[in-house]
């Protein structure tokens, strides 16, 4: 017995010693306090860091803290579209941390336009983008002639040169052509070691982006210092790719496919399926390199980060590439990948006709279909007849991007619906044929959904759709978990920091062992199951190597979640919760605090909630307009990222009740 109950303690104490950690998620851009101009910055994240400490909180997980001036529009606000893998955003610039302007009268209308800004309920990026480069060239005539001389910048400027110039060079380019796309630029289109650092002696005006660059890197190293000290460690966000008109691709224009786009395949949510616009990878490239460049970068975020979310970690397996005339995902497929010869599909019991197949199949039916009225029109302006009478796009109007253009000055309803109709149009194909390999093809992704499926006889839609299911759920398998081990493994060669993949979307099934045997922590959302035979995953199967949230930055957060769909809520309430009659229409602060403590007590190594979500158990500090919560939409190309938090981080920390209340859960969950 005594053997027994010894083996039991033993037991016991090795599972008290596991370590779990929480944590908050929130965007830099997102934070707000009485010190800032408009928008978050790397002052606010070490404000942000007593808060969680306060809490008993052990992470801070932000977006990607990258440049993303391409435009100077509001476009720009998109964290995902960096320009640079290494240049931090001026946005993000603390102007306290800085030297007051000498000249008092604008001195003091700074403190009107940070009032102002201060007072909006959302992020202006174009007003902040103003105010803050207004300052910058007064604080830069003031200053920079001692910063320079400091032997602290002339460390950073020396450990930073390689990429520091090269962004320089390519921010007073952009703004000189006005133009981030390089092409355009002259003799300085393409890349060139010598001719790059020549510009930057003969324009001073480089130094004046190295300054900033300076004191971006100070604070952001100054904030994860201080969130050390205090217990706590940043985590920060690698995106899937880099924009295409960027520094990286300018330079290194070898190591992207520039002839390709990345993306998703359709789904319920994107019937269009979704087209990021970023170049995918050479991955050949890369190997050839020993991975030089992901270790650079690597490096880098390890000055500030000690652990790192890799965005979308399935395109590191294989991801959806969309050819440079398609503007959405339809006519995508993924890459790497093994496609089909004609004899292969042949064996399915579908016989190949590769014309019919593999050409656009648009007879006076499928018109009807996608144009309606407006098919005699299409049919009389934009389309060919062909034999059979079937017909085809004129020369004009046969891509996606052709039909962008022909269309681009035609608002109109009619016009509209038209132009909609010929992208849906363009998708109505079988088979892809591979870009790479002619001869080789993709069963196109949705196409039972598609009126040319109903061309075939019933035997041949039985033998596509059994090939279409091989070719999707079978063949890849052990394929895509070969060059995904190959990657990850030589990527994350000697980084210090822990490595979380956002595994979400359509999975191969190999990923998750992949993603274990690399070390790598899973993404488990209790609304986003990974078996899709459950609406709802059970938070108490969650692997230890994970990380479980509520919602991420492209879901609706836990409030607008529970109202956005009444039905779905009744059936979390009645099977998760476990309770009975009808679900409140509006979340109780009670049951927010229940699904966060269930969430708290699950065996993830992390649980990193927003800070929508974290708030959602305060009456008082919660936006009083749920709509307001939402970061982005992803079905949304024109979304504009401008969430700010609806209250201040000195308020945060005022709030006695919520932050014990918080603390409370974190020590009883034993994270």
């Amino acid at each position: 017995i005594l053997v027994m109950r010894s083996s039991k303690l033993v037991e016991h104490h090795l599972c008290e010693k596991i370590w779990r950690g929480a944590g908050v998620v929130v965007p830099v851009f997102a934070l707000r306090s009485e010190h800032s101009y408009g928008v978050g910055d790397f002052g606010d994240l070490k404000r942000l860091v007593d808060w969680a400490a306060a809490c008993g909180m052990k992470a801070i997980q932000v977006l990607p803290v990258n440049d993303t001036t391409s435009t100077h529009s509001w476009t720009d606000s998109h964290p995902y579209n960096c320009i640079s893998a290494f240049a931090l955003h001026p946005h993000y610039l603390d102007l306290e941390q800085m030297e007051p302007l000498q000249d008092e009268r604008k001195m003091n209308v700074l403190r009107k336009q940070r009032r102002e800004l201060n007072a909006l309920p959302y992020s202006d990026y174009m007003a902040v983008d103003r105010v803050k480069a207004s300052y910058v060239d007064e604080v830069y005539r003031q200053n920079s002639a001692e910063v320079f001389a400091s032997v602290e910048y002339m460390r950073f400027f020396d450990e930073n040169a390689s990429w520091l110039v090269p962004y320089a060079a390519f921010c007073l380019l952009r703004d000189h052509y006005h133009t981030a796309r390089y092409a355009d630029w002259g003799a300085y289109a393409h890349y060139d070691a010598q001719s790059i650092a020549d510009y930057c002696r003969e324009n001073p005006d480089v130094q004046k982006v190295y300054y900033v660059q300076f004191f971006l890197h100070q604070q952001l190293k100054a904030a994860s210092d201080y969130a050390h000290a205090k217990g706590v460690f940043l985590k920060g966000d690698l995106p899937i790719g880099v924009y295409r008109d960027s520094v990286e691709t300018w330079m290194h224009p070898g190591l992207f496919n520039m002839d390709a786009q990345t993306g998703t395949p359709p789904d319920a949510e994107s019937p269009m399926g979704q087209n990021w616009g970023f170049p995918t990878y050479n991955w050949l490239a890369f190997e050839m390199s020993d991975y030089e460049w992901w270790h650079q970068r690597f490096h880098y975020l390890e000055q500030f980060f000690d652990a790192v979310r890799i965005d979308h970690i399935v395109g590191y397996f294989r991801i959806w590439e969309i050819p440079q005339h398609a503007l959405f995902g339809t006519l995508g497929h993924y890459s790497p990948s093994l496609p089909m010869t004609e004899e292969e599909i042949t064996d399915f019991g579908l016989p190949f006709h590769r014309e019919l197949f593999t050409q656009l199949f648009i007879n006076d039916d499928v018109l009807r279909k996608f144009f309606g009225i407006h098919a005699q029109y299409v049919k009389d302006n934009l389309l060919e007849r062909q034999a059979y009478n079937l017909y085809r796009l004129k020369e004009a109007y046969n891509t996606q991007v052709k039909v962008q253009a022909a269309f681009a000055n035609r608002t109109d309803e009619n016009s509209v619906w038209i132009r909609d109709g010929l992208y849906r149009l363009i998708g109505n194909v079988l088979f892809l044929e591979d870009p790479y390999r002619p001869g080789m093809y993709f069963p196109r992704f949705g196409a039972s959904s598609q009126p040319v499926f109903n061309i075939l006889s019933p035997e041949e839609k039985d033998a596509y759709i059994r090939l279409y299911h091989h070719y999707y759920h079978a063949r890849h398998h052990d394929y895509w978990a070969h060059f995904a081990t190959l990657r990850l493994r030589n990527m994350l060669k000697g980084t210090r920091m822990l490595v979380c993949g956002e595994d979400l979307g359509m999975l191969p099934d190999c990923i998750t062992r992949v993603l274990d045997e690399q070390r790598i922590l899973t993404l488990e959302i209790q609304t986003m199951p990974k078996d899709s035979e459950y609406e709802f995953a059970h938070l108490e199967a969650n692997a230890y190597r994970s990380v479980c949230t509520i919602s991420t930055h492209d879901m609706a957060p836990l409030r607008l979640w529970w109202e956005e769909n009444p039905a779905r809520t009744q059936r979390f309430y009645t099977t998760m919760l476990q309770k009975e009659g009808r679900a409140p229409q509006y979340l109780p602060t009670t049951i927010a605090e229940e699904i966060i403590s269930r969430h708290l007590y699950c065996p993830s190594m992390l649980c990193m909630l927003s800070i929508q979500d974290w708030l959602s158990m305060s009456t008082e500090l919660r936006a009083k307009n749920i709509q307001e919560e939402r970061i982005n939409t992803p079905q949304d190309a024109y979304n504009p990222w401008k969430y700010r938090m609806n209250v201040n981080i000195e308020d945060l920390l005022k709030a006695t009740p919520l932050n014990k209340k918080i603390k409370l859960l974190i020590t009883r969950s034993k994270r």
